[in-house]
């Protein structure tokens, strides 16, 4: 059970969660006499059997089977009481900018789903780790939703102003916002206010994917640029993103193409070494791709 122990100082919280530390990982390789690396991938279509029991799925087939197209598990290595795995699709190599539109649209209406689901059990907490310097434990492409008890304060940011827009459609903005912490830190915010992202209409959420997915192959189009690789050394595409729990959400995307060190960990100030208006522009200019 995850134990939540509160700064006697402040507002702010930290969770203790021992169990973490058993989480699987598969940075590691096989030697050429044991089974493929695909063969141990728990998130592979087939080995249903290695994850806990279902508790979602979109696709054919029963539960537990093959056939399915996302899948929701319960984590077996869970940060608080409710944490479950959302796997975007049995392919491994595949996440959100390489997979087809409508697909996006599957992940995207399982996380209203699930919202839905657990929005009376606590804060709903939707999250993407998306390559292992942005913390993920398992390649395989996934998210991961927690639920937080509703009397922990959440030391989040709320919706910033929109400048240094990057592109918009009928119902979204994506934009860098000038409190940007991260290089090519990039927003997609609703235009319409005080709304919830489970109440997000299924228009919406085609809108979300369209865009979600172009964002994303922006990002991946500048991390190849000259100037991005001089920041990010040797450091592979990766990202994180999560959607905000609260009302007036957005969704906040951050590259992982520098490591935090001693001077903001010690102050609490961020360096960011991009400014938020060039990112805007580079990001604009970039082709993105549609499937």
């Amino acid at each position: 059970m995850a134990k939540f122990v509160p700064d006697v100082k402040t507002q702010r919280w930290i969770v203790i969660a021992t169990g973490r530390t058993r989480r699987p990982s598969d940075t590691f390789k096989l030697d050429s006499t044991a089974n493929s690396q695909t063969n141990l991938d728990p998130f592979s279509e087939g080995n249903e059997h290695m994850t806990p029991p279902e508790v979602y799925r979109v696709g054919e087939g029963n539960p537990n089977t093959p056939g399915w197209k996302v899948r929701v598990v319960p984590n077996k290595f869970p940060i608080t009481d409710i944490h479950e795995v959302v796997i975007h699709s049995p392919d491994s190599d595949k996440d959100i900018e390489d997979l087809s539109l409508e697909h996006v649209n599957l992940i995207l209406q399982t996380y209203r789903q699930r919202y839905q689901t657990h929005r009376e059990d606590g804060q709903v907490i939707i999250f993407c780790n998306h390559g292992m310097t942005a913390g993920a434990s398992l390649t395989h492409p996934h998210s991961q939703i927690v639920i937080v008890p509703k009397q922990i304060n959440l030391d989040a940011l709320a919706r910033e102003p929109i400048n240094n827009v990057v592109e918009e459609n009928t119902f979204f903005t994506v934009y860098c916002p000038d409190f940007s912490q991260w290089p090519y830190e990039v927003w997609i915010a609703p235009k319409q206010d005080k709304t919830f992202f489970s109440d997000s209409s299924d228009d919406m959420l085609k809108n979300l994917a369209d865009i979600l997915k172009s964002t994303l192959c922006r990002l991946h189009a500048c991390y190849d640029n000259t100037e991005t690789q001089k920041i990010r050394g040797d450091i592979p595409f990766s990202y994180n993103y999560y959607i905000h729990h609260a009302q007036n959400w957005f969704v906040r995307i951050i590259p992982r193409l520098i490591h935090r060190a001693g001077f903001e960990l010690g102050t609490g100030l961020s360096v960011n070494v991009v400014d938020p208006k060039d990112a805007a522009d580079n990001l604009a200019s970039n082709e993105f791709c549609k499937i």
